[in-house]
């Protein structure tokens, strides 16, 4: 009896042990990809100078870009701890989500502090509606803007325009705030799945930031 716990235990230390190395390697090329996919859409403009990993569901990387755009920005990349079972089955269950967060300072500080959360409900229709029920209208609204300000400046309407009217982006939260760093803006993972997804990301935060240092000019 002693000899198969023993055997059990050292196939199942093997199996943990194949699986915290696939996944961990699954996290660095997912996480990688990413990273690659932000590289080519600043290429232009800007160079990631430096990567490091942080345990194995965490990257974190600092970019180079020229004058004009934006100063010590990184991107930090969080993944699921998929190596580890229980953790992973826990993120799942939370509903935590991958995601990719920016940050970098403006070329002037915003004098204002603004936190702003994108939330999405969808409602599906009732399939059992009984006979004889007035038809449904649908009506589609535009954005709702729920905010916890009593006063609102003038300099926020240009940034929250930009939040509103850009088409195509997925931000999950953006932040600015008066130190550094001036601006954080985090993207679903999911969302930067090509080089042009990711352009589409960073030409956001350079219309945010073009607004949001206007008025310090």
């Amino acid at each position: 009896m002693g000899f198969l716990v023993l055997i059990s235990v050292l196939v199942s230390a093997v199996l943990l042990g194949l699986w915290f190395a696939y996944f961990a390697r699954y996290n660095r090329r997912r996480g990688d990809l990413a990273l690659h996919h932000v590289a080519l859409a600043c290429s232009n403009r800007g160079e990631v100078v430096e990567t490091r990993w942080m345990g194995f569901c965490s990257l974190q990387a600092r970019l180079g870009f020229g004058s004009h755009w934006f100063e010590n920005a990184r991107v930090v990349i969080r993944l699921r701890p998929r190596p580890i079972p229980l953790k992973w089955l826990f993120s799942m269950w939370r509903g935590h989500k991958e995601t990719l967060t920016f940050e970098a300072d403006l070329g002037y500080a915003p004098g204002f502090h603004l936190e702003v959360f994108r939330h999405r409900w969808i409602s599906k229709p009732h399939t059992r509606i009984s006979a004889g029920s007035p038809p449904w209208e649908v009506s589609r609204p535009g954005p709702v803007v729920l905010t916890t300000r009593s006063h609102w400046a003038n300099e926020l309407t240009p940034v929250v325009n930009t939040l509103i009217t850009s088409r195509g982006h997925n931000l999950v939260s953006v932040r600015f705030r008066s130190q550094s760093p001036h601006l954080a803006a985090t993207i679903p993972l999911e969302a930067l799945s090509d080089e042009r997804a990711a352009a589409l990301f960073l030409s956001v935060l350079r219309q945010l930031a073009a607004e949001a240092s206007a008025h310090q000019q």
